[in-house]
């Protein structure tokens, strides 16, 4: 009946299970959760007010091919958004940037200061703090140290447990130093939300008479991996299959547990207009949890009556039930590791490897889209 089955119906699975379906492909996915959008589901609560039910989720792109094929299946509500720390009470800009600068500095400390890093990395670049920390120059070392010590050090230990010197330098050089007066915490050409949120929008891209979707349905209930054949409902299964899920769960975690890290969301509403004034604010020297997000500022909700906030504690992922795994811990063990699971997917060759979970790795909504177009364009020829 099927071409070919995906597993996960997130925006990686929505969108080569789409692109498929335009090539005429009879497309089944199999879907773990008993909703489409994987981690970017959003609905409304009981209290009217849309929120993201697996933590905020913020599109940004500047890639014209995921804008334009996102733009088929929603209008969209374009901000550019911006995100402050608490430190010690004070509300700053981050990434740090030159007003972060002007707040933390007085006013001659500051011109001296931005001149200085002007000269060194040039107006408008982006510096990673590690290696902000290596430059020898005294004055930078000192900006270096207090963004070290005020924003990444403390947020970094509660959101990975760990030092910033432990975990992967693509992490830390996530959230960079800004030489600019931009306060977005993105620079891409296109940022916000779709318009009427993102489950909408993969149902629009889920509508199309070559898909079926099937939910609550755990793909190890149909799919049995053999020596060098899969079965699909018993009988031999010869399409492709694109997963997207984790990959040691797929085999029972058979070398051991794929190390990640969890979250924990903590939603809360208050009859009042507004909690913080802003989407997002970033705790990155006190509280137990890392950040809190009121959702009305991230989707242009501001008529709705009430707001709702969500607090985020990271801990770390064990399987247990109820738990989902979120951010992998990218080191040489947990690499190696990985790999020898996908080792094991080489008897596979049909079976394709897509997405954070499958792979291993960090993508941004727009990465994953990018990736899963390729894909999609590799199968069908």
């Amino acid at each position: 009946m099927y071409d070919s089955i995906v597993i996960g119906c997130g925006a990686a699975g929505a969108t080569v299970a789409r692109k498929l379906a335009e090539a005429g492909k009879k497309v089944l996915i199999l879907e773990k959760r008993n909703h489409i959008g994987g981690n970017c589901y959003d609905a409304f609560d009981k209290h009217g007010v849309l929120i993201h039910e697996y933590g905020p989720h913020i599109f940004h792109t500047n890639e014209e091919d995921v804008f334009t094929f996102l733009s088929e299946y929603t209008d969209w509500y374009l901000f550019g958004h911006e995100v402050v720390a608490n430190v010690h009470g004070e509300l700053i800009p981050v990434p740090f940037n030159l007003n972060t600068l002007h707040k933390v500095y007085d006013e001659k400390t500051a011109d001296e200061l931005e001149k200085i890093l002007i000269e060194e990395y040039g107006e408008g670049s982006r510096v990673p703090i590690m290696k902000l920390r290596e430059n020898e120059n005294p004055k930078i070392k000192g900006i270096a140290d207090y963004v070290y010590e005020n924003i990444f050090l403390h947020y970094t230990m509660k959101q990975w447990g760990q030092t910033p010197e432990e975990i992967d330098p693509a992490v830390t050089g996530r959230v960079p130093v800004l030489v600019s007066y931009d306060n977005r915490y993105f620079q891409d050409k296109y940022q916000g939300m779709p318009k009427d949120g993102y489950t909408p929008m993969f149902a629009k891209m889920l509508e199309h008479e070559n898909i079926t979707v099937e939910l609550s349905c755990d793909c190890k209930k149909r799919l049995t991996f053999l020596e060098n054949r899969i079965l699909f409902d018993g009988e031999d299964f010869e399409g492709d299959i694109i997963y997207t899920g984790a990959l040691d769960e797929l085999f029972d975690c058979e070398y051991g547990r794929l190390p990640y890290r969890s979250l924990d969301f903590q939603f809360e509403h208050f009859a009042q207009d507004s909690y913080q004034g802003r989407s997002v604010v970033n705790y990155t020297v006190s509280e137990d949890f890392t950040r809190i997000t009121e959702f009305k500022y991230l989707t242009g909700q501001m008529d709705v009556a009430g707001t709702t906030i969500v607090k985020e504690y990271s801990f770390a992922y064990t399987g247990e039930e109820g738990e989902i795994p979120y951010y992998a811990i990218n080191n040489e063990e947990n690499q190696a590791l990985y790999q020898k699971y996908a080792d094991r997917m080489k008897n596979y060759p049909k079976v394709h490897l897509l997405g954070r979970l499958a792979e291993y790795k960090y993508y941004n909504i727009d990465a994953i889209v990018k990736k899963a177009l390729e894909l999609a364009e590799t199968i069908r020829r």
